[in-house]
């Protein structure tokens, strides 16, 4: 079973990196932000594995407090994208 949780969390991980590269070469500011919400999903999606492999539910507490901070920032930036873009169409 830790070979499942080994292989599952090396392919989170890259899967990851795939977002952290689209998050840095995304066309637009949106693009960007998607791909940010993306890999807060996936860190949630690990430290949840992590929680099984290691049979500690201490992960399920950090996971749920990083989704939770994850959504927030998500939020933020989607405003500060729309704020941009509003400032833009006004000039």
């Amino acid at each position: 079973m830790i070979q499942f949780h080994a292989g599952a969390a090396a392919l989170l991980a890259f899967l990851i990196l795939g977002c952290l590269l689209r998050a840095y070469l995304g066309p637009t500011a949106a693009d960007r932000v998607v791909a940010v919400n993306v890999i807060g999903t996936k860190a949630v999606i690990l430290l949840c594995l992590v929680s099984a492999a290691f049979e500690e539910g201490f992960f399920l507490d950090v996971a749920l407090v990083y989704s939770l901070i994850s959504f927030l920032a998500t939020v933020c930036l989607a405003r500060l994208v729309l704020q941009k873009e509003q400032g833009r169409e006004a000039r």
